[in-house]
């Protein structure tokens, strides 16, 4: 493996000031003066966050066991690959089932397609308005009293479907 690595070496920069004083750097000794640099800092990038933007990523993604007290926590409603009809214009009512009841001190957030939807409330249920077209992922976070996700449902499939200039005489 070392033979396939390439080798990591410190090369020389060049400072080099043309007639109008423009400062530009170089790798190359006949644009002007070495430059000592001090050594770079390394930092490692954080480990990406899971987020639920498809089917397989959100089937991948397992929740965590219920954090106790909580016995039960899931998305009750709607159904997993559930069709919302297009005389609902987008708007649904998600509720989330808690057992034993929602301690105080926690709050629940929904998350939409990976990204959140709703801010974390002391409620077991929100309401979506005007989702788009389509397939959508719905998953809830449980929050503890610090802020931290202590779980997180499994996700929900939601179709939704809304009137299209495309079909203006569609039955529905």
């Amino acid at each position: 493996m070392a033979v396939l690595m390439p080798s990591v070496q410190a090369a020389t920069v060049y400072r080099h000031v043309d007639e109008q004083g423009n400062v530009s750097y170089s790798d190359r000794p006949q644009q002007g003066e070495a430059v000592e640099l001090a050594p770079l800092t390394v930092v490692p990038a954080p480990r990406a966050s899971s987020t639920f933007t498809g089917r397989d990523t959100a089937k991948a993604a397992t929740p965590s066991p219920p954090f106790l007290p909580y016995s039960t926590f899931r998305i009750a409603s709607p159904g997993d690959e559930q069709t919302l009809p297009t005389g609902y214009a987008g708007n649904v009512q998600v509720e989330v089932a808690i057992e034993p009841a929602l301690r105080e001190d926690h709050r629940v957030r929904l998350l939409l397609d990976g990204r959140l939807s709703q801010s974390a409330l002391h409620s077991d249920a929100f309401m979506l308005t005007n989702l788009d077209r389509g397939e959508h992922q719905l998953v809830a976070e449980l929050l503890d009293a610090d802020g931290r996700v202590r779980h997180r449902s499994e996700p929900v499939t939601l179709f939704v479907q809304r009137a299209s200039v495309n079909l203006p005489r569609n039955p529905q």
